[in-house]
């Protein structure tokens, strides 16, 4: 089929371009990118039904000789077409990449854990803890403490041995556990990590009650044991220079702080001058208890937030009931919420789930749960970031709208009417004309007010984004802009969720989903999600997350990660 001559418009510039229609539109693409120095990723040609996508085959557009597209899009650098280079490092074809070359490329599918007898409750929990970048990294400086043989076999991992020191070590058989994952894409076994676990906590070495393998046990239980252990071990420097001190990693970045005032109900107590006790405790995840009337995450975590204990009275001189209402006075940069589904029923002598359907947000608003000390710091700059979101989203919808306009003016420039029937023909050619009547007399405000250039939209947006961030630096108070390892804006966008399928946690089965991250802000909104059911790994939409409510049976939410939306800069 032979090429079809067009002209492609980009920036007040014309091109001739000769459009091959048997190629696709990623083809043309880098046809106009040695043209214009625009990358492929980056541009958006206009056509008839939308925008040109990599995968459609040119000869559905049915181009004629001469048609004009238009094309949006800048350089992602100042360079153009003569400025292209050659890659600094030569391309490397799936086919010839070694197994952890694969499973690092871009998108790649993430390896899952194989079931080794009643671990899908440890599995989901792992795949969910590995979704925290910066615990990788940590534990890649990790090294256990000297303390005898745990500490020389544990040298062994610089001879890929490590998992013989591990066993004495949960947080060195962590280390090596997230290293052999990132190498491969295959399913791989815990065993060395399952090991370890048993080893610091016997409870997860317990057999099941028919005498068939090990037991069921509960994600919420092996994901705290793990954090705990986390918490103890790894230990990291904080600060830079001479000021940098030794914090728990656990506590940095997944720790947040209650403020309490715990009073006795009884009003003799009260008239007996029993005053408020005021404490302050760490916590590294919040509880949304599940009544009769919980809906929502929100109205759950609220009632988590206070709680009857019985203890001794000094006035009353016995035991009485007190209330404990907490409020958070720091927020950490990854928030646990556990679902309290389970609980113990004597008759049948197991776990029972409460199957009651529960909502919960993709982005949380946690300032609710804040003193009145943080929520004064939050507000104002989770109020700034929610403007600057407006306004970005704004730019993008005119910028689509303007898409739209110059899309319609094109075809209808482009279009052909010698097919159309007699009365049509007529009807078309007035419409032209009045057209161009009115072109004369609007040319200036169109210019001026609707039409502006991709550069000039993206001006708008990064000196909006620049305005908003040097007002938020003053509205940030210097503790909390300090502070690497707390939510500075007081929404939290959900990463992880670990699901528990059955009516007991003895039984059923455990799998986790973990949002799909992407360095492609435009990948990013597309919402996509890593299905782990055990080996098997499936990328799934955002919308599968919202049926993880409960409300019966099948796949519910037990523990969500959120990660703290982070301040907009104009990078």
């Amino acid at each position: 089929m032979a090429s079809i001559p067009v002209i492609v418009k980009h920036q007040g510039k014309r091109y001739d371009v000769e459009l091959d229609p048997t190629s696709n539109g990623e083809t043309f693409k880098f046809q106009l990118y040695s043209l214009t120095g625009v990358e492929p990723e980056r541009q958006k040609i206009l056509v008839k039904g939308g925008q040109l996508k990599d995968d459609t085959l040119l000869s559905s557009l049915k181009a004629k000789p001469g048609q004009t597209f238009m094309m949006m899009g800048t350089p992602s650098g100042d360079q153009g077409a003569a400025g292209l280079e050659r890659p600094k490092e030569a391309v490397k074809f799936l086919e010839d990449m070694t197994e952890a070359e694969a499973a690092r490329a871009a998108g790649a599918i993430p390896a899952g854990l194989q079931n080794l007898g009643n671990t899908c409750y440890l599995n989901s929990t792992l795949q969910t803890l590995r979704s925290v970048p910066e615990l990788h990294q940590e534990l890649q400086n990790y090294r256990p403490a000297r303390d005898g043989v745990g500490s020389s076999l544990s040298n062994l991992s610089s001879l890929g041995l490590g998992g013989l020191g591990a066993s004495m070590d949960l947080t060195s058989s962590l280390k090596d556990l997230f290293k052999q994952m990132g190498e491969t894409q295959e399913g791989f076994p815990p065993l060395m990590f399952l090991n370890a676990l048993r080893n610091v906590y016997p409870q997860f070495a317990q057999k099941d009650r028919n005498g068939h393998g090990y037991a069921q046990q509960d994600a919420e239980e092996a994901w705290s044991q793990i954090v705990s252990q986390l918490r103890q071990k790894l230990v990291i420097k904080d600060g830079e220079g001479e000021a940098a001190t030794e914090v728990s990693f656990v506590e940095k970045y997944l720790g947040g702080r209650f403020e309490s005032v715990t009073e006795c109900d009884e009003v003799a107590a009260k008239e007996a001058g029993e005053q408020p006790s005021e404490s302050s405790d760490l916590f590294y995840k919040l509880d949304c208890h599940i009544g009769k009337e919980t809906n929502h995450l929100h109205d759950g975590i609220l009632a988590g937030l206070e709680e009857k204990i019985e203890k001794h009275s000094p006035t009353l001189d016995r035991d009485a009931v007190y209330t404990k209402r907490s409020r958070i006075a720091r927020l950490p940069k990854y928030l646990t919420v556990h679902f309290v589904r389970f609980f113990w029923k004597r008759d049948t002598q197991k776990k029972a789930k409460i199957m009651r359907k529960v909502t919960f947000p993709a982005e949380l608003d946690a300032v609710d749960f804040c003193t009145d000390e943080l929520r004064k710091q939050l507000v104002p700059i989770r109020d700034k970031v929610r403007d600057i979101r407006k306004e970005e989203l704004d730019v993008e919808r005119a910028r689509k709208r303007q898409k739209l306009a110059r899309q319609r003016e094109e075809e209808g420039k482009g279009e052909d009417i010698s097919s159309l029937e007699p009365m049509q023909k007529k009807k078309a050619t007035e419409e032209r004309v009045e057209e161009a009547k009115n072109a004369g007399k609007e040319e200036d405000t169109a210019m001026t007010d609707v039409f502006k250039t991709d550069a000039e939209y993206e001006a708008e947006k990064n000196a909006s984004i620049l305005a908003a961030k040097k007002e938020l630096a003053n509205l940030l108070d210097p503790k909390l802009a300090a502070d690497s390892g707390t939510n500075k804006t007081g929404l939290y966008e959900l990463r992880g969720v670990i699901t528990h399928q059955g009516a007991s946690a003895d039984s059923g089965h455990y799998t986790s989903y973990v949002k799909k991250q992407s360095s492609n802000s435009k990948e990013e909104r597309e919402d996509k999600w890593w299905w782990f059911n055990d080996d098997k790994v499936t990328e799934v939409e955002g919308s599968k997350i919202e049926t993880l409510a409960g409300g019966g049976e099948s796949h519910s939410a037990l523990i969500l990660l959120y990660r703290a939306v982070d301040l907009p800069t104009t990078e």
